[in-house]
């Protein structure tokens, strides 16, 4: 892809705007709603991409830098438990890591996109990896979030529903997804 740095900027600016309409203007218990048993809810996913933006990425970049490696992120070691925080406190926290992550990631050059490190569990990755998969991170989970949401309209919508098939966690189609 060209012009990573500006389109992976482009993506991950979008995610903070995003949840905060989806904050605003949605009910606290549809976003608590949990899919299914043992899937995340949207604050969960919330959730997870503050954490990794407070434990992952920026440190990530910041270890590329410095020519150090770096540990895998494994969300139920790593990540906070879910403890009641209000959805507003989460997205605030968020963005305001997420500005912090911007402000690193404006400092990158197209050159710099190339340094590796080693991760624990991948081996040798390099800079520019990371980089679209912290961009397909934020993403992945925001879909994620956003199927969630749709499982009580799917479920009322009737015979309506099989055009849903694609997304309808009752049906078993939806995969879980919880990885960081």
């Amino acid at each position: 892809m060209e012009q990573l740095l500006t389109s992976a900027r482009s993506v991950l600016e979008t995610t903070a705007p995003r949840w905060t309409r989806l904050i605003e203007t949605l009910p606290a218990d549809l976003l608590a709603r949990a899919p299914a048993a043992g899937e995340w809810s949207a604050v969960d996913c919330l959730r997870h991409l503050r954490d990794t933006e407070r434990f992952a990425f920026p440190l990530r970049v910041r270890a590329f830098i410095v020519g150090q490696d770096f540990p895998a992120f494994d969300p139920d070691q790593d990540g906070t438990p879910a403890t009641g925080e209000e959805p507003a406190a989460l997205l605030a926290d968020f963005a305001r890591l997420r500005a912090e992550g911007l402000d690193l990631l404006s400092q990158l050059t197209e050159r710099d996109l190339r340094r590796t490190a080693r991760h624990s569990e991948l081996g040798e990755v390099t800079l520019g990896q990371m980089i679209h998969e912290w961009a397909a991170h934020d993403l992945m989970h925001t879909v994620q979030a956003e199927r969630a949401l749709m499982q009580p309209f799917i479920a009322g919508c009737g015979p309506w529903r099989f055009y849903f098939a694609d997304h309808d966690v009752a049906a078993g189609s939806a995969p879980s997804v919880s990885g960081g």
